[in-house]
């Protein structure tokens, strides 16, 4: 069986470069705010411990757009032998600075050689939202494709009606991406038709960093 086809985005180059010029921002708040630390938001902690306790033992850990290494970092923390990749290489350089212990890459969600049922885990943690509605259901596919029968997929994503066109970020700095933001029942169905099954789900309102949200983990069938 041959890996799923994944389209390239037509905005990658600019949403890259967008991220390489917030990477150093990104990395300071998170340290001094707590955004994206799950150490301080006890149920996006709760879903990657689970997530951790359900892959352990099942093989390798890939942790796709990765950021600056903080969920990494963690699951290393907890045992997993975990990597991390993301389309920024300046994130990329801040992760390995902030998480010498772990092994980072620079690739896109839509540029990953993944071998067939290679890994026992893929994490998408609000990683996946800048990728076109078309292209995501391809990479949801390649994800299937390389996780081991029983291995997990654990992801979070901005919820909601309408997609979000961003010009400026993490301290006003200028960017240009979209947020594609899904319905919750939506994206669930995404995941199932790329040949996974849901274990469970996680809805949260609004928080002081942004709008509702979802957490869903899913498991390839054994």
């Amino acid at each position: 069986m041959s890996a799923p086809h994944v389209d390239r985005p037509a905005d990658l180059d600019v949403v890259r470069e967008s991220y390489d010029r917030v990477a150093d921002n990104y990395a300071e708040m998170v340290a001094t705010t707590g955004m994206g630390d799950i150490r301080r938001q006890p149920w996006l902690k709760a879903s990657v411990d689970a997530f951790a306790d359900s892959v352990g033992g099942l093989g390798p850990v890939l942790d796709v757009g990765c950021g600056p290494g903080t969920v990494t970092g963690y699951l290393a923390e907890r045992g997993l032998d975990v990597s991390g990749v993301d389309l920024s290489p300046r994130m990329v350089e801040n992760a390995r600075r902030l998480y010498p212990e772990c092994r980072f890459s620079v690739a896109s969600a839509t540029e990953l050689d993944l071998e067939e049922a290679s890994l026992g885990g893929v994490l998408g943690w609000w990683s996946l939202f800048n990728l076109p509605r078309a292209v995501l259901p391809q990479v949801l596919a390649r994800f299937a494709y390389a996780l081991r029968p029983g291995g997990y997929f654990l992801t979070g994503t901005h919820a909601g009606d309408e997609d979000v066109v961003r010009t400026e970020a993490y301290g006003d700095v200028p960017v240009r991406w979209t947020t594609h933001r899904w319905r919750p029942e939506r994206y669930v169905e995404l995941i199932e038709r790329a040949g996974l099954t849901p274990v469970a789900e996680l809805r949260l309102p609004p928080d002081r960093f942004s709008g509702p949200s979802v957490v869903v983990m899913a498991k390839r069938p054994e």
